[in-house]
């Protein structure tokens, strides 16, 4: 790689950090940073990250911080951060991943393989002439893919090889071309291990930062139990797996009733949801109560006129007339055209909790 010269006779090393917009991350940056290295991040989307999605759309949310977390790291390091998309490539990673899922549809290992491999930050360093990776990984913290048999597999089939450095964890693993080539200072590294956060924060005070993302941990959708349900009810109902990005979005919202295999309702949960679900009325079936307040409804799958009604008495269920002898409801498909219908409201023990996806 080209080096790039300072004023002085050594050159002056450059590395890239994976940025998350999680505490570790920001904290790995850093230490490298002070050691004189030139870095700046890399963030990549997958369509599973937490951030902006539920607390921008959930009015109960509005007090909870709206902001990109990798972004605002950036400006905290004061680092430029590229931000690639790869969406569509990722796909195969959740479907097959080679190293299988953690303890929902999470594939860590295998994410963080494809994220520091040849096709990902190691061909950009390549290409940017850039000497080495960052990561925050901190050995112990995460079950899957952050144990100290596993890291040398990231790097290995990754092909950075030993041009990875973890700041956080480094003394516990054996020395980088780095640290060997003195790039850094090895004895400025750290020995972090477990899953207690506190080591972190010490350092996130002697650093001088005083607001990061909280909880740590990531912020994939892929490692919440409730999500990967929803996931795995998808693909069990289309008979594949296979997921667009208006899929995955939508599994982030709202209650999720299956009450027959051929289809499920989408139902809002409050005033964001339903504004939120209504930019999707010209892809599904949509049913919402005219006679009270309620909740806008998404049908998804295959359903008939019975299917519909019954969808109508579970959305009524969940409506301002739920005690009503009847509650008219709208429904109104994906082509615009659309009629009432007055429902007999299904009662709370009617709808089945095992219909709950």
């Amino acid at each position: 790689m080209t080096d790039t010269t300072t004023s002085t006779e050594q050159p002056q090393r450059k590395a890239v950090a994976l940025i998350s917009g999680g505490l570790d991350s920001l904290l790995a940056a850093k230490v490298v940073m002070d050691q004189g290295v030139h870095v700046e991040g890399i963030n990549f989307y997958t369509g599973f990250c937490v951030e902006g999605h539920t607390h921008a759309i959930r009015k109960k949310d509005k007090e909870k911080q709206k902001r990109n977390n990798a972004l605002w790291s950036a400006e905290q390091l004061g680092i430029k951060l590229h931000i690639i998309d790869i969406s569509e490539e990722y796909k195969d990673i959740v479907y097959n991943p080679k190293h299988g899922y953690g303890a929902n549809l999470n594939p860590c290992l295998d994410c963080k393989i494809f994220m520091v491999n040849q096709a990902q930050a190691w061909a950009w360093a390549e290409e940017n002439n850039f000497d080495f990776i960052i990561t925050g990984e901190v050995i112990g913290q995460r079950p899957k893919s952050q144990r100290k048999e596993t890291m040398p597999i990231i790097a290995r089939e990754s092909g950075a090889e030993d041009r990875l450095l973890r700041p956080l964890c480094a003394k516990n693993l054996i020395p980088t071309l780095p640290e060997r080539e003195g790039w850094v200072n090895r004895e400025e590294m750290y020995d972090f291990s477990g899953r207690s956060r506190k080591p972190q924060f010490e350092l996130a005070k002697k650093l001088g930062f005083e607001d990061y993302a909280q909880p740590a941990g990531g912020c994939c959708f892929l490692t919440d139990e409730n999500y990967s349900k929803k996931l795995a009810d998808l693909w069990a109902a289309r008979g594949e797996k296979r997921y667009e990005l208006d899929d995955i979005m939508l599994l982030k919202v709202g209650r999720h009733i299956r009450p027959k295999k051929n289809f499920k309702l989408i139902v809002s949960r409050e005033e964001g949801e339903n504004n939120f679900l209504r930019g999707y009325k010209k892809e599904f079936t949509s049913i919402h109560t005219v006679s009270h307040g309620g909740p806008l409804t998404l049908l998804e799958g295959s359903f008939d006129k019975e299917d519909i009604k019954l969808a109508a008495q579970i959305v009524a269920r969940y409506s301002g007339g739920k005690a009503a002898e009847k509650v008219t409801v709208e429904v109104e498909n994906f082509e615009g055209s659309s009629y009432v219908m007055d429902v007999v409201p299904m009662q709370p023990h009617e709808v089945k909790e095992k219909w709950h996806v």
